[in-house]
């Protein structure tokens, strides 16, 4: 009854939008006011950062039932967005208010779609994984649609639509899934790791990709497998600084986060306070230079501040692994295939010169019915 009451006011009261272009010289303003409820605030960033724009200021307050937000935003050539569509198209975004999406919490793994099949898998890294996934995928008749795919600390995770390449649709033969199944677990699994490679059932259209892929490292990136410790690589183009601290007079933990600045910086680090539980009453962003700024007053969803050290040390560290996922160095190769067959070709020459392949940022690995426009990230 108290879900069906809250859906109710957010209906009665849909979320406002206002797009400022004339109060700021060198950014446009966005003003969100709506209902709170836990993931608003990760749904607004979600919207801006997808559709590229670059978040230079923020301030967010949510207290009394209402969430107040205010952004300064840019495009990706650092100017105020003018175009009247694009400003349409954000404001038509910002301001739907559906509640029919359900919760992702949990739900992962294998299942067709109407159009495709998407796959999840989870497993240790090394050098030609990515080729052998896709060679493994073309030997069973399939088409890689779009896909994204993350290492960080040895592990890897990714995100694969994929489609039967005779019908271009999914694949709904429940012998060929259990094959592709078994197949990719065994790539999975290497000598010192065959408890941890996981490809598991994911529901159509409930998470975004790359939330779901933060979740799926979040369990798994402070194990320690047999041989694994010493494949770790510190990267050092970011030193992300987080620090964790109560203000008992105002019931609040207060989280700061200092780092290098960069594209996403506050869609992972706001994502990863939403999957932990924690709701954002006040914050400051500042970003657009060669430091970004963070600094949010926090209570889990129950409530109440942090309440012991242990706690503090897991979001310290829950924070800076999902600032580093996306901060190594790495060298950037974009082509174009034109061929069924030529993407397994391109993973395995970079297997052949012991690249670690890494796909992982916006819009990595897309294709279409004519031709596959792909990046290659490799380190």
């Amino acid at each position: 009854m108290d879900d069906e009451f809250a859906k109710l006011i957010r209906r009665i009261n849909p979320p406002r939008v206002v797009i400022d272009n004339e109060s700021c010289d060198d950014a446009t303003i966005i003003k969100v006011d709506s209902v709170k409820k836990h993931g608003t605030l990760l749904h607004v960033v979600q919207i801006l950062t997808d559709m590229n724009l670059v978040i230079v200021k923020g301030y967010i307050s949510s207290d009394a039932g209402w969430f107040m937000d205010v952004f300064n935003v840019v495009d990706c050539n650092r100017k105020k967005i003018m175009d009247q569509e694009v400003i349409s198209d954000i404001q038509t975004k910002l301001e739907s208010n559906d509640d029919s999406t359900p919760s992702v919490q949990g739900m992962v793994g294998m299942v067709p779609y109407e159009e495709y099949t998407c796959i999840e898998l989870t497993g240790a890294d090394r050098t030609g994984l990515l080729s052998e996934v896709c060679a493994v995928l073309a030997d069973l008749h399939c088409s890689v649609v779009s896909a994204e795919l993350w290492t960080h600390k040895a592990r890897a995770a990714a995100v694969v639509h994929i489609t039967d390449y005779s019908t271009g649709c999914a694949i709904g033969d429940s012998k060929h899934l259990s094959t592709i199944k078994e197949r990719l677990c065994n790539v999975l699994r290497s000598n010192y790791d065959t408890k941890t490679a996981k490809l598991t059932v994911s529901p159509p259209g409930l998470a975004h990709r790359e939330r779901r892929l933060h979740q799926m490292f979040a369990d798994q990136d402070y194990e320690k497998t047999e041989g694994s410790i010493a494949r770790v690589v510190q990267d050092k183009s970011s030193n992300p600084l987080v620090t964790v601290s109560d203000r008992t007079e105002k019931g609040y933990t207060v989280i700061t986060v200092r780092s290098d600045d960069r594209p996403k910086l506050l869609f992972d680090t706001i994502c990863t306070l939403t999957d932990m539980q924690y709701v954002v009453f006040h914050g400051v962003v500042r970003g657009g230079t060669d430091e970004a700024y963070q600094e949010y007053y926090v209570r889990c969803v129950d409530g109440v501040p942090v309440q012991s050290e242990a706690e503090r040390q897991r979001i310290t560290q829950r924070l800076e692994t999902a600032i580093e996922r996306r901060s190594s160095e790495r060298t950037e190769l974009d082509f174009c295939l034109t061929s069924q067959g030529y993407l397994e070709k391109t993973t395995s020459i970079s297997k052949e010169q012991k690249f670690l392949a890494r796909v992982g940022r916006p819009g990595i690995l897309s294709a279409s019915q004519m031709c596959q426009e792909t990046k290659l990230i490799l380190q």
